[in-house]
């Protein structure tokens, strides 16, 4: 009898071992489909940046979110574009902040990336109009999820404002809104405005990237996250910045190697031109 007994306490032993490897493979699994797909500037590896059409194209290709950087035209309309210029994304000259929207509006933004990109090319690009951030607001509704960006705010006085009135004339659901900036001047100006809204601090690094302490608490005080570039971050400064409290999404990230390396670092989410590769690597394809 006590060998039997034995037996049976070890087969209970290894069942819940197993019990417990399957669990966490469960709980790994389940934190991997967590992470934060957020399709940059839309699908912009498959389709002209900051389009409809792109925009369109990372829903459909399983983003998260649609990202949008935000720029003020003459007349003080907000815009989806990159640039403070038109040149690279239209068929325009100049800076957008001297062009009103009536103007902007004439612009090809989509034959510059058949001409870039060749082998994606596609006749429909051709002749897509730069949206405004209200017909993109009108286009995919209130409880989308957004994260969009305030872009040079120091060029454009008031954008801050601009942007809280567009997302309460929608009714945009702020749940699902993230506001982000490199500026911390505008970020806290968000926040002055709308303490409700959920706030990132994009951080730009030319050497490897160092997370000082007095960073970390400075940055709690207005923002729940932190998107660094990627290409600058360890998995030091990742854990830094998760056990501290912070969500970390860096950009851009456009190889499977990569976005696996930085889930298996611990980000909470990144940014990518291909979210359909993101969601492969999230599905452990």
């Amino acid at each position: 009898m006590k060998k039997s007994f034995k037996t049976m306490g070890a087969l209970a032993l290894s069942l819940s071992i197993m019990g417990t490897g399957l669990a966490g493979a469960h709980a790994s699994e389940k934190k991997q489909d967590d992470i934060l797909n957020v399709a940059h500037r839309g699908a912009s590896g498959y389709a002209p940046e900051h389009t409809i059409t792109s925009y369109k194209m990372g829903e459909k290709l399983h983003g998260d979110y649609i990202e949008i950087d935000l720029q003020m035209t003459k007349d003080g309309k907000l815009i989806a574009m990159h640039d403070e210029t038109l040149d690279r994304t239209t068929n325009g000259t100049g800076q957008v902040k001297d062009h009103t929207l009536a103007e902007i509006k004439t612009l090809d933004a989509g034959s510059w990336f058949n001409e870039k990109y060749p082998e994606k090319a596609n006749p429909d690009y051709k002749g897509l109009q730069v949206p405004t951030l209200e017909e993109i607001f009108q286009t995919f509704g209130k409880n989308a999820n957004y994260y969009i960006e305030t872009k040079s705010p120091e060029v454009y006085p008031g954008m801050e404002q601009k942007l809280e009135d567009m997302v309460n004339e929608y009714h945009i659901n702020k749940d699902k809104l993230l506001v982000q900036s490199f500026s911390s001047a505008s970020l806290k100006k968000m926040q002055g405005i709308d303490p409700s809204l959920k706030l990132v601090q994009l951080l730009s690094y030319k050497t490897p990237a160092v997370l000082s302490d007095a960073e970390v608490q400075d940055i709690k005080k207005y923002a729940i996250g932190i998107g660094p570039n990627s290409n600058m971050i360890d998995k030091a400064y990742v854990q830094k910045a998760v056990q501290n409290g912070l969500q970390i999404h860096p950009y851009t990230v456009n190889e499977k190697a990569e976005m696996q390396k930085l889930i298996d670092w611990g980000v909470t989410g990144m940014f990518t031109n291909y979210p359909d590769l993101l969601n492969e690597v999230k599905k452990g394809k």
